[in-house]
C-alpha cells in the first residue's frame, strides 16, 4: 500500500533523512519508533506531501507522492504532532469544514461527519466547543478530522503525546480498531505502543533505518545477552576477577559497594544461551565469600531499543 525507496531529506546542508526505504502493506498497523529528533516526522511529512522529499520515491498504491501530489492527498488521513485544531468552533462545525476542505459531497456530508463522530467515541460533544474539551477528546477529534472523507492511509505523528494513562488507553484501543480497516502510520518514541499497537516496526535513529521487523523480532527474547544481578560479600578485586573469567560471563559491573561490610552489588552481562546462573552461585561457594541474593534480570525492550540506537552511534 505504501512504498518508500531511498526517500533522502535536506534542510540545507543538514541531511534529515538518509536513504530510508521500507514498505506498509494494506492493513497494517506501522509503528515508527525513535527518540526525538530521529527523523520520524520529517518521514511521516514526506509521506503526506507535506514536505518535498530531496531524494527518492513515495508511492500511495499506485500513485506517485511527487508526481501526483493531490490524488495521494486524497487517500491520507493525517494527525500532526501537537494535534493543531481551532479551537473556537463547534466539534461538528470543525468536521464540516473539514469535509469541506475534502470536498466530500454535499450528499454524503451529514452522514460521513456522523460516522467519524461515532468512531471516535465524540457521541454528546457535537456542540461543544474545542477549547473545553479534555486533551483525550482534543485528541479524538484529532482522529474524526483524519478519518473524514473515509482515506484508505492514516498517519498519525505522535497521537498519545500529552495524554494521561487512561487517555493513552482510549486511543490506543481506537487506533486498534482500525486495524485491517485502514493501513496506518504511526510514529512514537513510547515503547509501549510498539507492542501493544502495531503489527510492524521500524527503528529510526539519526535520520537511518536501524531495524525493522515485528514487535516479536525486536521482543527481549531476541536479545544476544542476558543479565545476572548479584549481592555478595568479598574482596571486590578477587570477586570481580573470578567471575569475569568464569566461561559465558561476558562481563562484570559494580553497581555499587559498601566498604565498611566488603558488600558488592554487581551486574553480569552473559551470553544468550548460557545457562551461567548455577555456575556462579558454584564459584562464590568454592571461594568462600558470602552470596546475599542472586536474580536474572529480563531484558526489557527498552534495553532492545537502547542497544539499537548505541550500536548505530558506535557506543559498542
Amino acid at each position: 500500500m505504501i512504498q518508500v525507496s531511498g526517500l533522502t531529506k535536506y534542510f540545507g546542508n543538514f541531511k534529515a533523512l538518509d536513504n530510508v526505504s521500507f514498505t506498509v502493506n494494506k492493513g497494517d498497523i506501522l509503528g515508527f519508533l525513535g527518540p526525538n529528533g530521529a527523523g520520524k516526522t520529517t518521514a511521516m511529512r514526506s509521506i503526506t506531501g507535506f514536505y518535498p522529499i530531496s531524494e527518492g520515491k513515495i508511492t500511495i498504491g499506485d500513485i506517485d507522492v511527487a508526481e501526483n501530489p493531490i490524488e495521494s492527498k486524497k487517500k491520507i488521513g493525517y494527525l500532526p504532532e501537537g494535534n493543531p485544531l481551532y479551537q473556537d468552533m463547534y466539534v461538528k462545525q470543525f468536521l464540516n469544514f473539514v469535509a469541506n476542505i475534502k470536498g466530500v459531497s454535499t450528499k454524503n456530508k451529514r452522514d460521513e461527519i456522523s460516522r467519524c463522530i461515532k468512531d471516535c467515541g465524540l457521541e454528546g460533544k457535537e456542540n461543544s466547543f474545542i477549547k473545553h474539551l479534555s486533551k483525550g477528546f482534543k485528541q479524538r477529534v484529532g482522529l474524526a478530522q483524519a478519518l473524514i472523507g473515509d482515506p484508505e492511509v492514516l498517519v498519525l505523528d505522535e497521537p498519545t503525546l500529552g495524554l494521561d494513562p487512561a487517555q493513552v488507553i482510549e486511543i490506543r484501543n481506537l487506533i486498534k480498531e482500525m486495524a485491517g480497516k485502514k493501513t496506518v502510520i504511526l510514529s512514537t518514541h513510547i515503547l509501549p505502543e510498539v507492542s501493544l499497537v502495531c503489527s510492524r516496526v521500524v527503528v529510526i535513529y539519526q535520520g537511518k533505518i536501524v531495524a525493522e521487523g515485528t514487535p516479536e523480532d525486536l521482543s527481549p527474547e531476541k536479545a544476544d545477552k542476558k543479565q545476572l544481578n548479584v549481592k555478595v560479600r568479598g574482596n571486590k578485586e578477587e570477586v570481580v576477577n573470578k567471575l569475569s573469567n568464569l566461561v559465558g560471563v561476558e562481563k562484570v559491573t559494580v553497581e555499587s559497594e559498601d566498604i565498611k561490610d566488603n558488600l558488592l552489588n554487581l551486574k553480569l552481562i552473559t551470553a544468550k544461551d548460557e545457562d551461567i546462573l548455577n555456575c556462579v552461585v558454584n564459584e562464590i561457594i568454592r571461594n568462600g565469600w558470602t552470596l546475599l541474593t542472586i536474580s536474572p534480570q529480563s531484558v526489557s525492550l527498552e534495553d532492545v531499543f537502547v542497544k539499537l540506537i548505541t550500536t548505530e552511534k558506535g557506543v559498542e
